[in-house]
């Protein structure tokens, strides 16, 4: 998780209601392809269940993460995995590692070109950067609503900056500037179907979003929360459930050391 999000995240709400999160994250660990005894950095790594994934295809993972709730979780749940407190966008490394992973934290690093280089540093030459997080337009359905919601109780969320969500042509560039090579990079939507049905769109907000309604009592929030339920429903609740209108990065990319050469 990244550095404006807070330190003390519900890690157990994360496990029990968004662990659509790590669900999905697999089909970027096909991506990143782990060999044995490959030496992985997961970088954002909440309560280690990709970090798990790393290691079961032999590799030898690395997470670190922010939140010292998640570190604690992810500790309980693996313990025969290493995981650290570190910030997304200064952390450095004693020993460099043969690839960096991230899924659904880069957002949250506002800082990207920091955490560029921090992850540059982190691979050896020829090392691989493989990532998943929110793209441009993610989650705008949503975070319209609930800033024309909280903006109505009085409350001033004009300067409430969470997350960053890049184009891919702004990423791709950036990486570049650090002296990357980009081999691969998509921009999707991906509708996601949130959990625990009708309390889907609660738990995310709970989870994602409150920073947004730290100027609201408990009694306004919760009003808040069923104004944004009621904005939200006819784009967002299909079927008894919830989808959160996210949009994707996933990008690939190579450390090298001289300008990288594409055989035709």
């Amino acid at each position: 998780m990244g550095t404006n999000s807070n330190n003390s995240w519900d890690s157990n709400l994360y496990d029990d209601k968004i662990s659509f999160v790590s669900k999905l994250g697999k089909d970027v660990v096909t991506l990143l392809d782990p060999q044995p005894n490959e030496k992985i950095l997961d970088l954002g790594c909440g309560t280690g269940d990709l970090s798990n994934e790393i290691m079961r295809s032999g590799a030898i993972p690395l997470g670190i993460d922010y939140a010292d709730s998640m570190i604690e979780k992810a500790r309980q749940k693996f313990p025969n995995i290493t995981f650290q407190v570190e910030n997304g966008e200064t952390f450095r490394v004693a020993n460099q590692f043969d690839a960096v992973f991230s899924n659904a934290a880069l957002h949250w690093m506002t800082k990207p070109s920091k955490v560029a280089e921090s992850v540059w540093l982190a691979l050896r030459d020829g090392g691989r950067f493989v990532a998943e997080f929110g793209g441009k337009g993610n989650v705008q359905t949503i975070t319209k609503a609930v800033k024309e919601v909280v903006s109505a109780s009085g409350a001033n969320v004009s300067e409430t900056n969470l997350w960053y969500y890049p184009s891919i042509g702004e990423y791709a560039c950036l990486l570049e500037k650090q002296g990357f090579c980009v081999l691969y990079a998509i921009h999707f939507d991906r509708p996601t179907q949130l959990e625990d049905g009708e309390n889907g769109m609660r738990h995310w907000l709970n989870m994602f979003a409150g920073a947004f309604f730290t100027q609201l009592s408990e009694n306004q929030k919760s009003q808040a929360y069923s104004i944004i339920e009621e904005k939200l429903r006819p784009k967002l609740f299909k079927n008894g459930n919830w989808f959160a209108d996210y949009v994707r990065i996933r990008i690939k990319a190579l450390k090298e050391c001289s300008p990288c050469r594409h055989v035709s």
